[in-house]
């Protein structure tokens, strides 16, 4: 018998929206420097994209892709400060570039009209961080790590 004060667990409004821009992206490692603010896109709230902003700190191997990445630091904290992540995963927010604005305008192509008229902040699920402190896309999991 159920009591009468349970309630299910909370459902996310929406499935995890596919990502096919991301993991195609070609964008070299070079492309960012040390000191650079960058953003990394995880989904949609009220009718823009949103995601995690952080400032570039030092160059660093990025374990899951085994390929150069970015230490990144996280300036309001949360429980993990500092992460690494592949530059594919980054978007200037210091200044406008072709490329990002470029990918940021595909990003927005693919997941603005899905949720039009939804003001709740969508996470896509696009995104995880593994013990070892590097911000992996899920597209780029593999087994074992």
């Amino acid at each position: 018998m159920i009591p009468s004060s349970w309630t299910p667990p909370p459902t996310p409004a929406f499935a995890p929206t596919p990502d096919p821009l991301t993991p195609a992206r070609d964008i070299t490692h070079q492309h960012f420097q040390a000191g650079e603010q960058v953003v990394v896109l995880k989904g949609v709230a009220g009718g823009e994209l949103w995601g995690d902003a952080m400032r570039i700190v030092a160059p660093s191997w990025h374990t899951p892709t085994d390929e150069d990445g970015w230490r990144l630091r996280d300036a309001t904290g949360g429980a993990q400060t500092y992460v690494t992540a592949h530059a594919r995963y980054l978007v200037h927010l210091s200044r406008r570039c072709p490329d990002c604005l470029i990918y940021l305008r595909a990003l927005e192509d693919h997941l603005l009209p899905k949720y039009s008229g939804h003001d709740a902040l969508i996470d896509c699920g696009w995104y995880t961080t593994t013990a070892l402190g590097q911000l992996v896309h899920i597209a780029d999991t593999r087994s074992g790590r």
